[in-house]
């Protein structure tokens, strides 16, 4: 893991290259990667309650939790007595979960509490009485950074609207869908650039289930990716670590093997004509 560069996260520079937890849930040694992550300079960890079983995971690897970690987690959904992912929007609501990530990660306080919006896809939609204004949310998540429980807030799923909106609150990331193939948060990234907010794209690679494109299947990426003696998945993370200096990756795995591909992504440089090839390709 290279770049000089540390972008700020609720205030701390961090490695540009952090981990997904997500893909922990039903990891068999979970354990031993986050040790291994940990080990080879991740400061950087992106998780949720709602990834069922995870938080105690990374407690059981990594507490007491050294002074450069930053953990960051996500409101807005739960898991209802069926195990089914459900919306939890209400500002009663995300306290619960805050607390509730607090106590599963045997934590005081969380660095960054990322609100997940569902008014679009990817992922579930809120209806009836999970329709919650903005406002309502960050007022609440506002108060519980006063009380100590978090540092920051960030948003997830936000349109370039809601960011501008939330502005005043004061916001320390962003966290849409974004892929060198889907740059339809452009302008969402656009915003952030303005303000030095630091933009944490999910499904940086694409995502089969959610239908979007599939980075490393890509011609025009595999074919770069093999000019260079890199894979695809690293061209692609590579480019978004080129795209804006304030970008930091979360990509997830339960393999160790893809964790030290995922990292050395920052050792790769794509040179001016391999970008404007992806340029050219995510304007397809």
């Amino acid at each position: 893991m290279t770049t000089t560069h540390k972008p700020l996260l609720a205030g701390r520079p961090v490695n540009r290259i952090g981990f997904g937890a997500m893909q922990l849930e039903k990891a068999p040694h979970a354990v031993g990667l986050l040790r291994e992550a940990r080990d080879a300079g991740v400061d950087h960890i992106d998780t949720a309650q709602f990834y069922d079983g995870v938080n105690t995971l990374i407690r059981d690897a990594l507490a007491p939790y050294p002074d450069n970690l930053v953990l960051a987690t996500k409101v807005g959904a739960e898991r209802d007595a069926a195990g089914q992912l459900i919306p939890a929007q209400r500002p009663e609501q995300l306290r619960a979960q805050v607390e509730a990530n607090l106590n599963e990660l045997g934590a005081d306080s969380v660095a960054v509490v990322n609100l997940r919006r569902l008014d679009t896809p990817p992922g579930i939609i809120a209806e009836s009485d999970q329709l919650v204004d903005l406002d309502s949310q960050l007022v609440e998540l506002s108060a519980l950074r006063d009380a100590g429980k978090v540092a920051a807030i960030g948003l997830s799923n936000v349109s370039e609207t809601q960011l501008q909106q939330a502005l005043p609150a004061g916001i320390a990331c962003v966290q849409n869908s974004y892929s060198v193939l889907d740059r339809s948060a452009e302008p969402v990234l656009d915003l952030c650039a303005k303000h030095g907010i630091a933009w944490v794209p999910f499904f940086p690679l694409g995502s089969a289930f959610e239908r979007l494109p599939s980075v490393a299947d890509d011609p025009t990426v595999r074919a770069i990716a093999s000019e260079l003696g890199a894979t695809p998945s690293q061209v692609g993370l590579a480019w978004l670590l080129q795209h804006y200096e304030n970008t930091l990756l979360i990509p997830g795995t339960s393999n160790p093997v893809h964790l030290k591909e995922n990292l050395a992504a920052g050792e790769l440089r794509l040179g001016a004509g391999a970008i404007e090839r992806l340029k050219a390709r995510s304007a397809a």
